[in-house]
């Protein structure tokens, strides 16, 4: 059985040039998986809720969300499922209260023969998740 696997280049949005990580992951991977692959690449904790954005705009109808209420679509679906195409863009939206935003672009779709470990391939720049954070403050004497 053919494995579908996705080049992606993620930045954090307006940031495109200068701080963006380009990853391969499988298709059989998750929306979830695709949010942990990010946040490891971009040394953030993960521990806020988040949504996958695929028109690109925060609270959109058409999101798939971390922690659904109700009747919206879970981000526990595979990238084969929903369908990515060659092109596509859409936007990680982490953390309701800092509000990060994620641009996602689909750069490559192939085939390959068998499952594999989502991996960065290529890395530029870094950002902090939290900014204002002075490691030190603390005085561990």
């Amino acid at each position: 059985m053919m494995n579908k696997q996705y080049s992606m280049k993620i930045y954090p949005a307006g940031r495109g040039r200068d701080v963006y990580r380009n990853i391969e992951i499988c298709g059989n991977s998750t929306l979830n998986q695709l949010c942990e692959v990010i946040l490891e690449a971009f040394d953030f904790m993960d521990e806020h809720l988040y949504e996958f954005c695929m028109d690109n705009r925060m609270y959109s109808k058409d999101a798939y969300q971390s922690n659904p209420e109700g009747d919206e679509a879970s981000a526990d679906v595979t990238l084969d499922e929903i369908g990515l195409c060659k092109g596509q863009k859409f936007t990680l939206h982490y953390d309701f209260g800092d509000d990060w935003m994620f641009t996602i672009t689909v750069s490559k779709i192939v085939e390959v023969q068998k499952d594999f470990k989502s991996r960065i391939v290529k890395a530029k720049g870094n950002i902090q998740q939290y900014p204002d954070w002075d490691e030190d403050e603390f005085d561990y004497e």
